[in-house]
């Protein structure tokens, strides 16, 4: 008998992919870790840093500093490649993530590797989508963290707002993991009781929420964060290490994450954030809120946008 160790690959070792390594290692997720990266001493050095908190680990891990080629047999790699643009604009990192995705692909893939890609990199729907699309991969194993981030920063402002937990606060971002991203109001509950029942039922704690405010704290989280250690990595590492649990244990989680449309909200042909299910296929189902008039036009209009930079790829 031979049990089958869990084993993930992070491509790009910088602030979020070492912090990916990290939140995987500390949660006792994984049982091989394999890290590339352009620059092979970073590689080795978080390695090292990695082993020596082994002793302090859930259980034992094996760390590698390894090349592409090492990557064939793993479950999961999770690609975070690139740097966060001066310009805030995501899209000024669109041509450099598509040529650093190309420069390794073909090595993986010829690898023999056959499971699930979890993109980080940005702009985080359309890297998902050239992936899925150079590797031939089903588009269930190849997804992007998306609006995961983002849904975790609305409750996160929610819980701050109202006072009210986060894990008790049911509530997304969808679309674009960027500007165009936006909040269906209407399908937010607090311990499953709707928002819109709360506001009426309690006005004192719930009907001058500043969803205004709320929304633009949320999309423009990200940005507050950087602006004091340019860089983000707390959040986003622990995004993709719940995405890792979900499908090593198969859990049947509904989350968001950047996804290919094909006909969910009218639209197709594109990666971008809606609620999924993920468990040990990866994207195993999509589902479609009964979203408003207003918030239907809002996601339609944040796919317009992307498609718009899906465009731009030269």
């Amino acid at each position: 008998m031979e049990i089958k160790l869990r084993k993930v690959g992070i491509i790009g070792v910088g602030h979020v992919g070492a912090h990916v390594a990290f939140s995987l290692v500390t949660q006792g997720l994984v049982d091989e870790l394999v890290l590339v990266d352009i620059n092979n001493q970073k590689a080795i050095s978080e390695r090292h840093d990695l082993l020596d908190a082994t002793t302090y680990l859930p259980h034992r891990i094996n760390v590698i500093a390894g090349e592409y080629e090492d990557l064939g047999d793993c479950d999961i790699i999770v690609n975070s490649v690139g740097k966060i643009s001066e310009s805030r604009d995501r899209l000024d990192e669109l041509q450099q993530s598509v040529d650093m995705v190309d420069s390794y692909i073909k090595k993986v893939m010829d690898a023999g590797f056959n499971g699930i890609i979890i993109n980080i990199t940005n702009p985080c729907d359309i890297i998902a989508y050239h992936i899925q699309k150079v590797t031939g991969l089903p588009h269930n194993q190849v997804f992007g963290t998306g609006t995961g981030l983002d849904s975790s920063r609305f409750r996160n402002v929610m819980a701050q707002s109202t006072g009210i937990d986060h894990k008790s606060i049911i509530g997304y971002s969808l679309g674009e993991h960027g500007d165009s991203q936006m909040i269906p109001w209407s399908a937010v509950n607090l311990g499953g009781k709707p928002l819109s029942e709360l506001e009426k039922e309690r006005p004192e704690t719930f009907g001058n929420l500043d969803k205004k405010d709320i929304t633009y704290r949320t999309i423009k989280g990200g940005w507050f964060t950087y602006e004091g250690k340019k860089c983000t990595e707390f959040g986003i590492a622990s995004t993709a290490a719940r995405f890792i649990k979900g499908i090593y244990h198969d859990e049947k989680f509904v989350t968001t994450a950047s996804t290919l449309l094909e006909g969910e909200y009218g639209e197709e042909g594109l990666y971008i954030s809606i609620p999924v299910v993920v468990g040990k296929n990866g994207v195993e189902d999509k589902y479609e809120l009964n979203l408003t008039e207003e918030e239907l036009k809002e996601f339609k209009d944040s796919c317009s946008v992307v498609k718009e930079n899906m465009s731009k790829i030269k």
